[in-house]
């Protein structure tokens, strides 16, 4: 454990030198440490060298966290990054920062409406489904622009942008070229939406190839924490 502030501190020095490769600032790219399977040691860890967002994919763990930490450190900011099942959505309205996730209507319906009243709107991207797979959570392209419209007139969502999770690829050559329909998707929509300025994209085996292609957000979880055991789980 003692070596994620060390993991910490190597991840932002590698943002920082893919961001100075392609001309960009890195302040543009944010850094959200994904905390799924890791115990609340591990976190304690990250929030102890400074580290304020994470991301979760299990919606009971991610909230049985969010309620320890919340009388410890109020300035945490929880992302809920994991597909969404309809039955969940009002524990993720009640305790979520932001959503990466949104895919379909019925779900972004839900999550307004059962977001309290007395909460801030509840951030949301549209997850899109970039390879095709049947077997990935995520939205085609053609129906994208569709939900958008449909989240902007729910009252308690804040449409931030859109999400990806490509398929692996090991080259950084066809890392860009899977991430290119999405940036110019979002760079189009972004034009006509005032709030659209997140582009979450980009993991620990593809951040460098997603920061060249203009991602806002890196979702980053083994460099930081090491590989998950995902044994034992209960959801």
């Amino acid at each position: 454990m003692c070596s994620i502030k060390q993991n910490l501190e190597q991840v932002t020095r590698q943002i920082d030198n893919a961001a100075q490769k392609c001309g960009r600032d890195a302040a543009g790219v944010q850094l959200l440490a994904v905390s799924k399977t890791k115990p609340i040691e591990a976190i304690a860890h990250a929030t102890a060298a400074g580290h304020r967002q994470f991301g979760e994919n299990y919606v009971q763990e991610g909230v049985d966290k969010i309620l320890h930490f919340r009388p410890l450190h109020s300035d945490l900011e929880w992302h809920f990054i994991g597909p969404i099942q309809s039955n969940k959505t009002r524990l993720i309205a009640e305790h979520f920062d932001w959503v990466h996730s949104v895919d379909r209507s019925k779900v972004a319906r839900r999550l307004s409406e059962q977001r309290p009243d007395d909460m801030p709107p509840l951030q949301v991207l549209i997850q899109i489904n970039t390879s095709g797979e049947a077997s990935k959570s995520g939205t085609g392209f053609e129906e994208v622009k569709a939900l958008a419209d449909e989240i902007d007139q729910l009252p308690h969502l804040t449409l931030r942008g859109l999400m990806c999770i490509p398929q692996p690829e090991s080259d950084h050559d066809a890392q860009m070229v899977a991430f290119a329909p999405l940036v110019a998707l979002f760079e189009e929509m972004k034009a006509t939406r005032p709030h659209f300025d997140t582009l979450s994209m980009g993991m620990s085996g593809d951040m460098d190839a997603a920061i060249a292609s203009g991602s806002t957000m890196v979702r980053i979880g083994t460099a930081l924490f090491g590989a998950r055991d995902y044994s034992n789980r209960g959801e």
